[in-house]
Formats: C-alpha cells, structure tokens, sequence
C-alpha cells in the first residue's frame, strides 16, 4: 500500500519535468521549417510553400525553389513526419524572391 502511494506522488512530478523538454524531431509546424529544408537539400532560394496531403495520416508541403544562374528550378514535396525531402522534379524557374533580386 505504501509502494502505490509513493508510484501516485511521483507521477506528476514526471509528467511535469518531461513537459518542459523540446525535440527537434517530429512534425513540420511552419512554412518556414519546410523552406529551410528545401533550399538546403537544392542549394537554392525557396520562394513558395504550401501546405498538401500526403497520405492519409500525414500531411507535407509543396514548395518551390528558385535557382540562381539556371534556367529551371526545383518543385520539392516535403514528408511532415520525416522532415525530408520526398519528391523533387523540375520545373520553370519561378521568379526570384524580392529581397534576393540586385538591384540596376
């Protein structure tokens, strides 16, 4: 009886202290996260994400990549639960960005 009470006590003193850590792993939450990854894994600048099914339990993003001195860019889909980049295929090269475009 004394052994369950003491389980009871310490309970929301774990719930408590794991409550506070933050992983890095896990879902994407912003169109930020996705930009990042995918101007990473091309080597370009990301100009567009949106937000796209993928399977039924999860869900990505669609974002677009410009490519300096090329003339196509990047479409790459972006997996939420594995943060990486699932498909990538080319397309027209999307404008730039407006704060990375030089000004005359």
């Amino acid at each position: 009886m004394k052994m369950r009470a003491a389980a009871l006590l310490l309970i929301p003193a774990l719930v408590l202290s794991a409550g506070g850590r933050k992983h890095r792993g896990g879902p994407l939450v912003s169109e930020k996260d996705a930009k990042a990854i995918a101007a990473r894994d091309t080597g370009g600048v990301a100009v567009s994400a949106r937000e796209i099914p993928l399977n039924a339990a999860s869900g990505g993003w669609e974002v677009e990549v410009h490519m300096p001195n090329e003339a196509r860019g990047w479409r790459c889909v972006i997996d939420d639960d594995s943060r990486m980049v699932r498909t990538k295929e080319r397309i027209a090269n999307p404008p730039a960005p407006a704060h990375s475009r030089k000004r005359k």
